[in-house]
């Protein structure tokens, strides 16, 4: 079996998905997506195409390693996202050419089903509550995660953290303790700010706190893992194992979120995951993408004891043939060869788009720029 071409198309909202071609009939899928910077990676896809046009699609672990070594510059959030849209297509390729899921190539499940989370949809002068406590009557998921913050200065006012722990107070009074809520801070605070907000926020019991502080301030997790007793969680903006190794190794995270499009595919986070397990901390893949991604990820939380929960934004609803299908907070672990998805070529009609889809941009007050 021989690659013979590379198919990319842009999808709305932001998204990348790859068709690898073989001489065969059998077609690999992948999500190469990195959002706001979707047409840089779809080039970096086209100059890995010659590495890739002619070689046998089954040899992942060797491609990969010409992928990611072959270039000489190597990692990063453009190069680290192409490779991993490539790599989930060979497995779906080797899943279906051996008619087995992925986990069963990845060593087998290791659970029957794999716990989703949902998002409360709304900014802090949206309408949270309100959302919330219809995703609650529904009874789809048992954990959900939101944003307490948006545009933060360095150091902010009480008025503005009282801002986000009121919000806090109220999804956990609607919620319950039955229901587990995470906050995401998005990189957007200091750490001194982190610091001040986690300790206002314990008394609400968060699953995890996400992002509190810039990616790769490995110091400042660490020293506010030990005034806390919330636990930490980062990791969607590190790009492999080599990115990954100094949070794990000094327990700086409860909680490991590698996305599988931008941190090397399915294997490498596999790798991740088995090192964060070293340390017991627990994985909750980053999946803010497409239902490519989402497929990709089910295949490594069904197999990685250290599992938590997953993240998600669509089912694959005007995507796939067959969506997935959340029950009682939990998706089965889907037993189709490969990724176990058929992309609905007519639907997708509709969302194919430019790939120019942007970032939005934060302002303070002041005029100045802050994080997304």
């Amino acid at each position: 079996m021989k690659i013979t071409r590379l198919e990319l198309m842009h999808v709305r909202p932001r998204w990348v998905f790859l068709k690898v071609h073989t001489d065969t009939d059998i077609v690999g899928l992948g999500e190469p997506s990195l959002e706001g910077r979707a047409q840089t990676v779809a080039r970096a896809v086209r100059e890995l195409e010659p590495m890739l046009i002619g070689q046998d699609p089954r040899r992942i672990e060797h491609l990969w390693q010409r992928m990611y070594r072959q270039t000489f510059y190597r990692g990063g959030p453009v190069l680290s996202s192409a490779i991993s849209g490539v790599e989930h297509a060979l497995w779906d390729i080797l899943g279906k050419s051996l008619g087995v899921p992925v986990h069963q190539l990845l060593g087998g499940r290791v659970r029957d089903r794999i716990r989703m989370y949902g998002w409360i949809k709304g900014g802090q002068t949206g309408d949270y509550i309100n959302n919330f406590i219809h995703h609650v009557e529904q009874k789809q998921f048992t954990a959900y995660k939101f944003s307490p913050v948006e545009a933060c200065r360095m150091l902010e006012t009480p008025a503005e953290m009282d801002k986000a722990v009121q919000m806090m107070a109220r999804i956990r009074e609607s919620a319950g303790p039955e229901i587990d809520i995470a906050i995401d801070m998005h990189g957007r605070t200091t750490p001194a700010l982190s610091r001040r907000l986690a300790q206002k926020l314990e008394p609400y019991d968060p699953l995890f706190m996400e992002e509190p502080v810039l990616p790769g301030d490995t110091a400042a997790l660490k020293e506010l893992s030990r005034v806390t007793s919330i636990p930490l969680a980062t990791g969607e903006r590190l790009y492999t194992r080599w990115d990954f190794q100094d949070v794990i190794q000094q327990r700086a995270v409860a909680v490991v979120q590698p996305d599988l499009s931008h941190a090397g595919g399915i294997a490498e986070v596999r790798r991740i995951a088995a090192m964060a397990e070293s340390r017991n901390i627990a994985l909750a893949p980053h999946c803010p993408l497409g239902p490519i991604a989402l497929a990709a990820c089910l295949q490594v939380d069904a197999t990685t004891p250290n599992f938590l929960c997953q993240e998600h934004v669509t089912l694959g609803k005007g995507y796939l043939t067959q969506p997935f299908v959340v029950e009682d907070g939990y998706i089965p672990v889907p037993t189709g060869p490969g990724l176990g998805i058929a992309l609905d070529d007519d639907a997708l009609q509709d969302k194919v788009f430019a790939g120019d889809w942007q970032t939005p941009t934060f302002e303070l007050p002041d005029g100045s720029i802050t994080e997304w």
